[in-house]
């Protein structure tokens, strides 16, 4: 095969630019692991204030500037910079706006208050995500997602960007983590996560609680493949998603693996 596949990492956390749970350094190593296997990879998360930019060397694309991103009927400014993963000749695209971004915290404030506009600031991360790959002009053969606030981009992907030809042979994973939240996103967050014509309420029903387990069960239902990132999950979900008609499923081989069960369900997915 002359073409190399090519793999996307869109994730919330990866070490060593946030850690939030352990699952952090395994993005880390995936896309390293990837990487040395041939596969062309690229990674996406957010750039939460808390992301040092000196520290990490990011720096702004200019030839990405000029992205609007719409949420809830309110256009926000896309502003994505780049950093090279230590150790590793692949790129890190940072996704930064300074309304949902820029502050020093990340989901509570600093009297661990949930923020009112998280829901706001999931639906602008997805949706910029996948127009910032639009920009890119490069057509991801597999697209990982981790991360509660990756959720709706396997969802967006089989509805709101279905007919964008980017996307168009792209094979979706998703991992089910461990909880890390117990607030809730809000009555509202299904009708403001419509962001087109392609896509309706009655599409996001799985999201509808609106609390850490319906994010995570939103983005196991859109996906073609189910991996479990954690030795604690909840058990709702375990139940539904642990043998999927239709799915492959990759259980939790513990925080010690080799990490080639990836390997293999990338390959097996890339082929198809």
């Amino acid at each position: 095969m002359s073409t190399k596949k090519r793999i996307l990492f869109i994730a919330t956390e990866m070490s060593p630019y946030l850690e939030l749970t352990e699952f952090a350094e395994v993005i880390n190593k995936l896309a390293i692991k990837s990487n040395d296997s041939g596969l062309e990879v690229r990674c996406i998360m957010p750039r939460f204030g808390v992301i040092n930019e000196r520290r990490h060397r990011l720096h702004e694309v200019v030839r990405l500037s000029g992205i609007n991103v719409s949420v809830d009927n309110d256009d926000h400014p896309l502003q994505i910079k780049v950093a090279s993963l230590p150790n590793a000749r692949l790129q890190v695209y940072f996704l930064e706006n300074e309304d949902f971004f820029k502050r020093k915290q990340i989901f509570h404030d600093d009297d661990e208050n949930w923020f009112e506009d998280n829901a706001l600031r999931t639906v602008f991360f997805c949706k910029g995500a996948l127009e910032t790959v639009k920009k890119f002009g490069w057509p991801p053969d597999l697209i990982h997602c981790s991360g509660w606030m990756t959720s709706l981009i396997p969802a967006y992907i089989k509805t709101a960007y279905k007919k964008e030809p980017v996307f168009s042979n792209s094979k979706v994973i998703f991992t089910i983590g461990q909880n890390t939240f117990t607030e809730n996103l809000g009555e509202d967050f299904v009708k403001q996560a419509v962001i087109n014509a392609n896509i309706k309420e009655k599409d996001l029903e799985a999201f509808k609680g609106a609390d850490n387990t319906a994010l995570f069960k939103g983005g196991a239902t859109f996906a073609d493949a189910i991996t479990f990132g954690s030795d604690v999950i909840d058990k709702k979900l375990t139940d539904e998603f642990g043998k999927v008609k239709g799915k492959k499923v990759v259980p939790f081989k513990g925080w010690d693996s080799d990490l080639t069960e990836y390997l293999e369900l990338y390959n097996d997915l890339a082929s198809k």
